[in-house]
């Protein structure tokens, strides 16, 4: 059933707490909180069909044509959005659904208003809320979390080649997540080889898991941004490498992160400040080391001071994300370590950001 009136999806970025390139390897888990910095999509019909990418000022047009959207335009910028339509539209088409003529705007808080990336997962929100948006427009029934999180990582895949879903998945579901990646290897092949998305959806996604785990009462969450963004993509390729070049380094750094992300976990579900803020620790040595080992520089100086800052003050703290810059997280065990922490890391120039952890994932907040 259409909605002729105009239909807004809110979706909440993501950071990464524990676990970071290790889940790019089968069965290996991570830790990602949903925050409380949001996409925006709203679609509503239209005679004709227009995209306006709000961050970027661009309005522009687009036509479905061989089985694919087709955004008229050459801006690169537009590519997650255009495969992400694509697969939301086709998935509808599949299942009998009459697409008609639509226009999508999409803006993001993500970033900081300079257009600075806090790295805070905005291409996969993005693409979280594309198919969100489509997906509550035409569908009559409301799309599962589950629904959105893979199609969006499809689409996500398919644009960007790599990446774990953990993003994806932390914009679906919200809350914190105990998560093991689909592995894109094995994503792309299996697209490849369905005969649809409806085939494609409902065959094992043989690596994937998630699993709601929340935090220890006692524990303030603290965010720094360090003021250097970070490719991730690039850090990923360069670690990667190591592999091939150094397979008993990778070895080691993957029965470290397993053994660190347990114990956070562990912390997690018994409700044990002390066991989750050895994790942390354990994590970020074990980044820092596998870093050194790639010769990357995953734990910046900034970064550096950021976590010692959170340690000196009697909790833990560790890059979040790829590292090489962007955001560090610190675990504090009262609110007075964690007052303490953010004046400490403003007299070496981090900027905390006011985030928190936000426990919805997709959802229409006008309709």
């Amino acid at each position: 059933m259409v909605s002729q009136s105009s239909m807004k999806v809110e979706v909440p970025g993501k950071l990464m707490v524990a676990g970071e390139f290790a889940v790019l390897e089968p069965n290996q888990h991570l830790i990602v909180m949903a925050v409380d910095r949001y996409v925006y999509a709203t679609i509503n019909h239209s005679k004709k069909n227009y995209l306006h990418l709000l961050d970027f000022q661009l309005e522009t047009t687009w036509e479905y044509k061989d089985n694919r959207i087709v955004v008229a335009s050459d801006d690169s910028r537009t590519k997650f959005v255009e495969e992400a339509m694509t697969v939301a539209v086709n998935y509808l088409r599949e299942r009998g659904y009459t697409v008609t003529p639509f226009q999508l705007s999409i803006k993001s808080e993500l970033d900081d208003e300079s257009g600075v990336k806090y790295g805070l997962g905005s291409s996969a929100a993005v693409v979280t809320s594309v198919i969100t948006a489509i997906l509550n427009k035409f569908l009559s029934f409301t799309p599962s979390p589950k629904l959105i999180y893979q199609l969006a990582s499809i689409s996500h895949v398919l644009t960007q080649g790599n990446g774990s879903g953990a993003d994806v998945a932390a914009s679906s579901y919200g809350g914190f997540l105990n998560y093991s990646s689909f592995q894109a290897d094995w994503l792309q092949a299996a697209y490849q080889e369905s005969r649809s998305l409806t085939e494609l959806l409902e065959c094992d996604w043989t690596y994937a898991s998630l699993e709601p785990v929340t935090l220890p009462n006692s524990i303030y969450l603290c965010i720094g941004w360090t003021g250097k963004p970070a490719s991730t993509k690039k850090l990923v390729d360069e670690l990667m490498q190591l592999k091939t070049k150094n397979p008993d380094s990778f070895l080691t750094f993957l029965l470290q992160s397993e053994q660190a992300v347990n114990k956070v976990l562990q912390g997690m579900k018994e409700n044990k400040t002390e066991i989750l803020l050895e994790g942390i620790k354990e994590n970020r040595q074990a980044l820092a080391s596998v870093g050194r080992h790639a010769n990357v520089d995953i734990e910046t100086s900034l970064l550096t001071k950021l976590c010692d800052l959170a340690e000196t003050f009697g909790g833990a703290g560790k890059p979040s994300g790829a590292g090489g810059g962007d955001c560090g997280i610190a675990f504090m065990p009262s609110k007075e370590a964690a007052d303490k922490l953010i004046t400490a890391w403003k007299d070496v120039g981090i900027k905390p950001l006011s985030l928190k952890p936000y426990p919805y994932g997709a959802k229409v907040i006008k309709a």
